[in-house]
């Protein structure tokens, strides 16, 4: 074999392994593109417009994720582990009542920063294997965390798993306001919660948002646009 032959043919841009690397940038920017899309407008952004502001044709997305839950849940892949760390540290938290609120605080501080995160945390994707089992875990989890706080005289005793699914639809409705209100509308309302949650006399409350009653009829600022 000659020594022209054996030579490794390089793409157009001269550098081996050129596909693969442009494999690699677009799918990063098809996450990057997708993460803000749902921060913006949740996740039912249609995959055509995911692939056109990431500037790859619709086929190159779906080779790199085959469904819509797919680009979901790895665009969501560190909040669901940060969900899953908050957790085993409320439960390591020798103050029940502590972690406990420390949970419920950064649950609702995650979804008032990001519009899609709801729907991705609360889905039921078909084809995700272990999802179930996680759920499973999850509601284990903040169950033995609710006995323990109660237990221990600082939840009231007739709170049920589904006050926080209420406390995190309300929530929910905050995230819609502009990124300028919605933190701190998220920090005051999940307060209030806490506050009606204790099984003792309430804490004094985080400063109220600037927030006017024109606000529920003006549309949201800086979401939902592009």
């Amino acid at each position: 074999m000659s020594a022209g032959s054996s030579r490794i043919p390089l793409p157009a841009d001269g550098q081996p392994g050129g596909q693969r690397a442009d494999a690699v940038r677009n799918r990063a920017q098809i996450l990057d593109v997708a993460r803000d899309a749902y921060s913006r407008q949740g996740v039912d952004v249609p995959m055509a417009a995911v692939a056109r502001r990431a500037g790859v044709g619709v086929a190159t997305l779906y080779r790199h994720f085959p469904t819509r839950e797919a680009l979901i849940r790895e665009v969501f892949a560190e909040q669901f582990t940060t969900c899953v760390g908050a957790l085993d540290e409320a439960l390591a938290d020798p103050d029940p009542w502590r972690g406990f609120v420390l949970l419920v605080e950064k649950l609702c501080a995650m979804q008032a920063a990001d519009r899609g995160f709801t729907a991705a945390f609360l889905a039921m994707f078909p084809d995700a294997v272990d999802h179930d089992r996680r759920r499973d875990l999850a509601e284990h989890g903040f169950a033995a965390l609710t006995r323990r706080a109660k237990a221990a005289g600082r939840l009231r005793a007739d709170f049920a798993q589904a006050d926080l699914v209420l406390l995190l639809v309300a929530n929910n409705a905050v995230a819609a306001l502009s990124p300028a209100h919605a933190a701190a509308a998220s920090r005051r309302l999940t307060a209030y919660l806490l506050q009606s949650f204790r099984a003792e006399p309430a804490a004094p409350l985080p400063p109220p948002p600037d927030l006017g009653l024109h606000h529920l009829l003006a549309p949201p600022a800086g979401r939902g646009q592009g």
